[in-house]
């Protein structure tokens, strides 16, 4: 039985394949630059042809800045194993990264003022190409894979050990992704691991990928199948049961040389924390270049239409926990709580001024709120700060609530523009709204932050919850 020993998973191949990605926007860059600028920076003379030329520099910058937004910004979603996902979401993932970076290249040119020096046509025929492009290599690649499987080619071999609801979890997996081109050899419980492995060794059947289907708590099982594979170059992998764990972030982090298992970690990597930061830099600057007419405008009407400040000013709980201030264009009469109580707002509540009434509705109230970002205690997406009380209240009652503070809290989040905003009066509905924030804790990324910027354009700023 003889396979290549390169595969589609490989390391190697990863790397070339990220190469072909860079060399296919720097290649349409410049194809579409000799299509669309070249000619006529030629036609002309003189000082025509030199701002061709600066024109053109200015295209290598812009591929340049493209190659390392998509290798940093998106790798993580776009190089995942070509073995382990199907085709749709292969592409789809060129679609996500190769559209967020495209917008992130047009957020910095207007942000830098550079967006009159790029032709429009230019910009929008690259991006296209680009992305028709790479997908077009995975189409190939993937054509290439199904004909060297079809040759008995390119596959690998598992050896499932344990019987339960992971291994039939597993076996399910892979009757549905016959394309990943992973073959289940052997079905064997610990104690007959050894000799199966014998038996594989004598028939000369080489054994890829062990797959240890058995529970956290078995240790019995773990440490006798370890016993038997103490000589096999296999690919040993456990496959829990988590059915009694819940994880937030399951992972692997080595400290002190010591591996250890996440079962509720920070996110926030050191490279997803500098990326989030200069995203929330840019936009919060941006955003409040051009919003600050109309915060003065608010100010101004809620400071005619009823005594006291402008802002109002709360305690809230930020990242880790931390104590932090946060800024709201003040919606309601200036009125003092007994102890530490925080009533929320109900539809109707006297408190509420008439202007206040319209500032709410619109989320217009939480403007100031950007200046939070630029101090570094917001983000402009993640979980929505609560006020420290409801925290106290509802850490205890709902599961998970406090691991939405292990990111920085958000003007808007997943779980406002899914519809969960307003009041909170059941528990059910913060129930709710903590299950939409944890997901988006988990699944951090600038592609899920692109797209609640997005919804929230749409349909984020006015809720009839919001009053």
């Amino acid at each position: 039985m003889q396979r290549p020993r390169l595969r589609l998973s490989s390391p190697l191949i990863r790397h070339a394949t990220q190469a072909l990605d860079v060399l296919i926007i720097w290649a349409c860059g410049w194809v579409v630059y000799q299509w669309h600028v070249a000619p006529g920076a030629n036609a002309g003379a003189g000082a025509g042809a030199g701002d061709g030329v600066v024109l053109a520099v200015r295209y290598e910058w812009l591929a340049l800045a493209a190659s390392l937004l998509l290798l940093m910004g998106f790798s993580g979603r776009l190089y995942k194993s070509w073995r382990v996902n199907q085709l749709g979401a292969m592409v789809h993932g060129v679609v996500v990264s190769w559209g967020g970076t495209a917008m992130l290249l047009l957020v910095w040119l207007f942000a830098t003022k550079s967006s009159s020096d790029v032709s429009r046509l230019w910009f929008g025929a690259w991006t296209a190409s680009v992305l028709v492009c790479m997908c077009l290599l995975r189409l190939v690649v993937y054509g290439g894979l199904h004909w060297l499987r079809a040759k008995g080619y390119n596959y690998k071999t598992v050896l499932l050990v344990g019987k339960g609801p992971a291994s039939r979890q597993v076996e399910d997996a892979l009757r549905q992704s016959a394309w990943s081109g992973m073959r289940v050899v052997a079905h064997v419980m610990p104690h007959e691991l050894a000799t199966c492995v014998a038996r594989m060794e004598a028939d000369k059947m080489p054994i890829d990928e062990v797959w240890l289907c058995l529970k956290l708590g078995n240790a019995d099982g773990i440490h006798m199948a370890m016993e038997a594979l103490r000589n096999s170059t296999a690919n040993i992998r456990l496959v829990p049961d988590w059915s009694a764990v819940q994880l937030l972030n399951p992972g692997v982090t080595e400290v002190l040389g010591i591996q250890m298992l996440d079962l509720s970690a920070s996110p926030m990597t050191t490279s997803m924390h500098l990326l989030k930061a200069a995203q929330d830099f840019v936009l919060a600057s941006l955003i409040l270049l051009l919003i600050s007419p109309l915060m003065l405008l608010i100010a101004v009407a809620v400071k005619l239409t009823s005594p006291g400040p402008v802002l109002y000013r709360q305690k809230r709980h930020g990242w880790n926990g931390e104590e932090i201030w946060v800024y709201k264009f003040r919606s309601m009469v200036v009125h003092q709580e007994a102890g530490h109580h925080v009533t929320q707002a109900r539809k109707g509540d006297a408190r509420i001024t008439p202007l206040g009434a319209f500032l709410r509705r619109t989320s217009l109230d939480e403007l100031p709120q950007f200046l939070n970002v630029l101090q570094g205690r917001m983000s402009i997406m993640g979980p929505r700060p609560h006020a420290m009380a409801h925290n106290e209240h509802y850490k205890d009652l709902v599961p998970g609530y406090a691991k939405r503070h292990k990111v920085k809290p958000g003007i808007t989040g997943w779980a406002q523009v899914n519809g969960f905003r307003g009041e909170t009066d059941t528990l059910d509905k913060m129930e709710k709204r903590v299950q939409y924030d944890l997901f988006y804790v988990e699944n951090m990324s600038l592609w899920l932050d692109l797209k609640i910027i997005v919804a929230t354009v749409f349909k984020g700023f006015i809720h009839k919850n919001a009053y």
